[in-house]
């Protein structure tokens, strides 16, 4: 790790009218929090950003010289100074501890705003039916890429490749009805069916067969490990299914 006391760093990064170079723009930022007294350089048109690419001998900006020495681009910088480095492939739970936390907070929000108070009866079901909505949605941005990756380990889109198109839609549908109050004839059916064939589904691949797979939990593109997290989604939905018509029954 290299100490920043005295140091001066000189950045060449991109800015031109069609584009401002973000990793630039983060590497100047990085720079001056850990103190260097920074020579931002910016390249403006594309014979400057190739001139300086055939004069330093390099593929990319920006690029970092720390006391005339030159350390690389933003992730080289990172690593300079002891820092993590950013890796897009790495399995993370992050996207689903994101959507969940972000569905309790709404589930008291809305608790609060109906009856004047966080904890309620209901608060649970308006913060699990928020989380349908939110999972359901991230899958619906790029519905092809969920169902191709759906396709690696559930046991019905297998068989009925259509299911998995219309997964998405169950759930965020389901969802919806669940928060307000309304159909439940017909939420509860969706839940209880698509959360069922779900955790069959992720058991068999995961604890039976064990594989190693992403989860399309949060969408096709996403970096979830298949495991835990994807059961308790199913297992969620299949408790809602059955709570739901019982809760209207016994009220």
């Amino acid at each position: 790790m290299t100490s920043s006391t005295s140091q001066s760093a000189q950045v060449f990064r991109m800015k031109t009218a069609e584009h401002i170079c973000p990793f630039g723009l983060k590497t100047v930022d990085l720079l001056k929090r850990k103190g260097f007294k920074v020579d931002d350089h910016t390249l403006t048109s594309r014979n400057e950003i190739d001139a300086f690419k055939q004069q330093e001998n390099v593929d990319t900006t920006p690029q970092v010289y720390i006391d005339d020495q030159r350390i690389g681009g933003y992730e080289e910088l990172r690593e300079h100074l002891g820092m993590s480095v950013p890796n897009a492939k790495a399995t993370t739970y992050r996207p689903v501890i994101a959507i969940f936390v972000t569905a309790l907070l709404i589930g008291l929000a809305i608790s609060w705003a109906t009856q004047g108070t966080l904890f309620t009866a209901r608060m649970p079901e308006y913060a699990v039916a928020t989380a349908m909505v939110l999972l359901g949605l991230q899958k619906l941005q790029d519905v092809e890429s969920f169902s191709s990756m759906f396709l690696n380990y559930d046991l019905l889109a297998q068989r009925y490749v259509p299911y998995s198109y219309f997964y998405p839609y169950a759930e965020t549908l389901a969802g919806i009805l669940m928060l307000a109050g309304a159909l439940i004839w017909l939420a509860a059916p969706l839940a209880l069916f698509v959360g069922t064939v779900g955790a069959v589904s992720v058991f068999k691949a995961v604890y039976i067969d064990k594989r190693e797979l992403k989860c399309a939990c949060v969408g096709g593109n996403s970096n979830v490990p298949l495991g835990f997290v994807s059961l308790t989604e199913n297992l969620v939905m299949i408790a809602m299914g059955l709570w739901m018509p019982l809760r209207m029954l016994l009220s």
